[in-house]
């Protein structure tokens, strides 16, 4: 692909996520618009794959790449028509566990001393709430994926907070690991405890938001170059 026709793709990238986002929302909201939602759901995560492949090779680029992989088989798993619940949680909490790889690259322990507690106080207060919502043979799989969660989300946030200087934009991945966890809480909430009225909407939104953030979190051949 010619540098021209890539940045005349790359000026679409934003509008057509935010189309097949729009898409995957309406196809779960809207009866009988459920094939919307099996085709953009996962074709929004794969055009946000193929942002982070732009970006400069490397090892942060790698394992954010392998996250966005995990994550869409996560995807796939939640829309299924069967119940792929858990297999979806598994797929995702490999995903965060890719995150925690790259996002460990460069953190300082000072500042994670800071927002470790933030989000471990945010995760025992969620489990709390969801406890009794909980089917006992999920309980020991949630907490799992909680303490997953909430340690990639201290780390980004750790990360952002004292920046390395390895040309990633970790203050836009800090802000892409808060939406993530949005998403998932407002998720566990709506499943467990609701239903939650335009839950999601909501979930959707903020985690196209949140893995667009950390695919673009990795530095440009362009700024490498500068």
């Amino acid at each position: 692909m010619s540098t021209g026709t890539r940045h005349r793709f790359e000026a679409w990238w934003v509008p057509l996520l935010v189309v097949l986002a729009a898409g995957a929302i309406a196809g779960a909201s809207v009866e009988g618009l459920r094939w919307l939602h099996y085709l953009c759901k996962p074709a929004a995560t794969v055009l946000i794959l193929l942002r982070a492949t732009a970006a400069v090779p490397g090892v942060y680029r790698r394992w954010v790449r392998v996250g966005l992989g995990f994550s869409l088989v996560g995807d796939v798993c939640l829309m299924w028509p069967v119940d792929a619940f858990v297999a979806g949680l598994a797929a995702f909490l490999l995903a965060h566990i890719a995150y925690i790889v790259a996002f460990a690259r460069g953190v300082r322990a000072g500042a994670l001393a800071l927002t470790a507690p933030v989000l471990a106080a945010y995760a025992v207060f969620n489990l709390v709430g969801l406890w009794p919502h909980l089917p006992a043979a999920l309980r020991g799989a949630v907490i799992a994926y909680t303490a997953v969660l909430a340690t990639m989300a201290a780390l980004a946030l750790a990360r952002g907070w004292r920046p390395p200087a390895d040309g990633t934009h970790a203050r836009r991945a800090a802000l892409g690991a808060v939406l993530f966890v949005a998403s998932d809480s407002l998720l566990a909430w709506d499943r467990f405890a609701g239903p939650l009225p335009g839950a999601i909407a909501g979930v959707l939104a903020t985690y196209y938001a949140a893995q667009w953030l950390i695919a673009t979190s990795s530095p440009r051949p362009q700024a490498a170059e500068r």
